[in-house]
């Protein structure tokens, strides 16, 4: 991340990250990726998709999920709390909420929006912070907890610190730890981009991985859908969920996607403007958008449900 190029997001300067844009800059290859992806036209037996998902064994209105923001309490001043504000879109949409790092203070205030929530936390260097934060979660009815495995490093090439608390590497076993603190509550590794590491995830009893590079934190980073599949061969029969995010932006990039094996994706700054100025309505409106592209994209191609998807009607 580069706190130097100037930030289209108001409140304080480095409150929401922005990437360089330049050559290193994972989001630009990424997008670029999303858009070289075309689709062929199947339409004779179409009919109009359903969009129902099941997740963790529970049915929501669609695959479109809440990205998992962390902070944004801090940034508007008119009363209004952005991470209460996408819970209520959340739960009103019948979708999955997601929240990234916030204390348990704030995190409890969130679950109470009633949204059915996936708490992510950082890899801190003290492990009994993660542990803590695992149990408060499943305290507070999570639908699932994890970890982001990704936010190891920081700029400097030294382990990262946010807020002022360090954080440190995340090995095998320690995902293990984390796979049986958790429980029956199930457990998420987000951060995976190889299959490397989906395999160590399965090693340790995850039950889902989020495809991830994290909104660019490694430079020159591959795009999600490009390693997708071969992470989703990967994992056959294994019964782990394969979620993707980095810049799902539109219903289209989504049945991109989920055509290629995801079994949900999660919307990510795209909701950040509608957050920002609309609150809950102005997410609402995005992601009821983003399903309506969706749905035309699977009628378009004689996709009936969410269970149908076909990666043969992609050209990449």
């Amino acid at each position: 991340m580069n706190d130097n190029v100037k930030s289209p997001w108001p409140g304080p300067a480095g409150m929401i990250p922005v990437t360089s844009g330049k050559a290193d800059d994972a989001n630009v290859f990424n997008r670029n990726y999303l858009d070289s992806i075309h689709v062929e036209m199947r339409v004779i037996d179409a009919v109009e998709p359903t969009l129902k998902t099941v997740i963790f064994g529970e049915e929501f209105d669609s695959p479109i999920m809440m990205p998992a923001f962390s902070h944004l309490n801090k940034v508007l001043k008119d009363g209004k709390k952005p991470m209460l504000e996408y819970a209520r879109a959340a739960k009103k949409l019948n979708t999955v909420n997601w929240v990234g790092m916030e204390p348990n203070e704030e995190y409890a205030e969130i679950a109470a929006e009633g949204a059915r929530t996936v708490r992510i936390i950082k890899p801190f260097a003290d492990h009994n912070i993660i542990l803590d934060e695992i149990q408060f979660a499943i305290k507070h009815g999570a639908i699932a907890v994890g970890v982001d495995i990704d936010h190891v490093p920081g700029t400097d090439g030294r382990y990262d610190v946010v807020d002022g608390i360090p954080l440190g590497p995340v090995m095998l076993s320690d995902l293990k730890e984390y796979v049986k603190a958790a429980d029956n509550v199930p457990f998420i590794a987000k951060g995976v981009l190889s299959v490397q590491d989906a395999l160590k995830c399965k090693e340790a009893g995850c039950a889902a991985i989020v495809i991830s590079h994290h909104h660019g934190r490694i430079p020159f980073g591959v795009a999600p859908l490009m390693v997708l599949p071969k992470i989703k061969a990967a994992l056959e029969g294994s019964g782990i969920a394969i979620f993707v995010d980095c810049g799902i932006d539109t219903g289209y990039d989504a049945y991109k996607a989920l055509a290629l094996g995801a079994d949900a994706i999660a919307v990510g700054r795209g909701i950040l403007k509608p957050l920002l100025q609309q609150g809950a309505e102005g997410v609402e409106e995005k992601v009821q958008k983003m399903n309506e592209q969706l749905s035309e994209l699977m009628m378009y191609t004689c996709v009936k449900d969410t269970r149908s998807f076909d990666a043969s009607v992609l050209y990449i």
